[in-house]
């Protein structure tokens, strides 16, 4: 479903005045590309980019043209890694932020899981 104009201007009007906000969608992008999500990820950072610097800012920090940087970032786009990583890196100095990845455990899961010796024990939480 593609945005409407109205949304996509207040989103540039919130990012604007709340820098809380601005923080908080660069953050949601980041994480939608860790968890897997890199069709929201993109989606995500490509309205952050709008909303902020600007694909042609955007474009003079990378080398690459800013029709590339949107393509990448584009429904049908697949930017590489190092592309990717770049422009996070350069987003997070524009905002004064550093988002740092932390571990946490999954859900643990509750069943008897067989060991690969054909033994079985239960599975816990403890360390």
């Amino acid at each position: 479903m593609a945005l409407t104009r109205d949304f996509k201007e207040t989103i540039r009007a919130r990012v604007k005045r709340d820098p809380g906000f601005r923080k908080a969608l660069l953050r949601e992008g980041i994480e939608n590309f860790l968890s897997g999500d890199v069709e929201t990820g993109k989606i995500i950072l490509r309205d952050f980019i709008n909303a902020t610097i600007g694909f042609t800012k955007l474009s003079d920090v990378t080398h690459r043209s800013a029709k590339s940087l949107m393509r990448m970032l584009g429904p049908r786009g697949n930017p590489q890694a190092r592309n990717l990583f770049e422009i996070v890196a350069h987003l997070q100095r524009a905002e004064g932020v550093r988002f740092e990845v932390r571990s946490t455990r999954a859900a643990l899961r509750t069943k008897r899981q067989p060991l690969s010796h054909g033994t079985r024990h239960a599975v816990s939480g403890e360390n």
